[in-house]
């Protein structure tokens, strides 16, 4: 199914999220607020896309079964106006291609493969492994290079290798060489997002396409705007957002885990969602309390 928010220049859309998954509290998935949060993301944060099922999504703790219902949720409340972009990365590439075939049975506009964790394949491995999978499927694929969760890193002569293939159309860098990433851009038609909130700004500097993000949750709409902004040539006003904004990337992204934080800042925000899967743990009172005063330095507006 075509993208309905892509273009040549960035097939995923521009502004997404990295979208947590709500749990009703006894654990289970909560399709209502799946959908919920799909088109608040996209409604009301100005996201022309998101992603299911990534890391933030709890994907590690998500079966199969739950990720399709979780795809088709997301794909029947927003996937007329944005992009739906799936998770089908493992660190098994058999599994992977099964992931990969549900979500264009489901009806995803794209696929999100991370790096396989754990096991350290080589490039070679890494190589055969990401082109099997863009093999398996007609979908457009966004690769996910994260070496700080995964231990091995994407090098540039692969992704250069990787940019020739003709379904094989993105990378979200984690990884922050953004010398390398600009001669793979200098060098294929591979659009690059930010996966790294932090650096959001210095990834647009330098060709980047958009944000996948993770404080897309609460602050979106800003982060929609700061491309805008820098597109239209207006580089002080990005910055601007960015300085802004630094607080709610301390909140979420720097004092624990990504989907912990996000869950506490929409819980804050009156747009619960319900609490993480071990082995992750939700926020404590005390981490709470200091998100709430990240949020509020940063201008987002909380709950009564």
């Amino acid at each position: 199914m075509a993208s309905p928010t892509g273009t040549s220049d960035a097939p995923f859309g521009r502004m997404l999220t990295a979208m947590v998954t709500p749990f009703t509290a006894d654990g289970a998935v909560d399709i209502d607020g799946v959908q919920r949060l799909a088109t608040y993301l996209v409604d009301d944060q100005r996201n022309d896309g998101v992603v299911v099922s990534g890391t933030t999504g709890e994907s590690p703790t998500t079966s199969d079964a739950e990720k399709e219902l979780i795809l088709k949720a997301v794909l029947e409340a927003v996937g007329d106006r944005a992009t739906v972009v799936a998770g089908a990365g493992t660190n098994d590439t058999r599994h992977s291609i099964e992931l990969a075939r549900a979500a264009e049975r489901a009806g995803a506009h794209g696929l999100l493969v991370v790096t396989p964790y754990y096991n350290r394949p080589p490039q070679e491995g890494l190589y055969r492994h990401f082109t099997t999978i863009a093999d398996a499927t007609g979908l457009p694929v966004m690769l996910y290079d994260i070496p700080g969760r995964t231990g091995t890193p994407i090098d540039t002569e692969t992704l250069l290798r990787l940019g020739a293939h003709p379904r094989i159309a993105a990378v979200k860098d984690a990884k922050g060489d953004l010398f390398g990433a600009s001669q793979v851009m200098a060098a294929t038609d591979l659009a690059y997002y930010s996966g790294d909130d932090a650096v959001n700004l210095p990834w647009l500097s330098i060709g980047a396409a958009g944000f996948v993000s993770v404080v897309g949750h609460v602050v979106g709409a800003e982060l929609a705007s700061m491309i805008g902004l820098f597109q239209s040539g207006h580089v002080e006003g990005a910055r601007s957002v960015h300085q802004r904004l630094l607080p709610v990337v301390t909140g979420i992204m720097t004092r624990s885990q990504g989907a912990i934080m996000a869950k506490a800042a929409l819980g804050l925000m009156g747009r619960p969602v319900g609490p993480v899967r071990a082995p992750l743990v939700d926020a404590t009172g005390e981490l709470v309390a200091t998100l709430r005063e990240d949020l509020v330095a940063g201008g987002v507006k909380l709950s009564d």
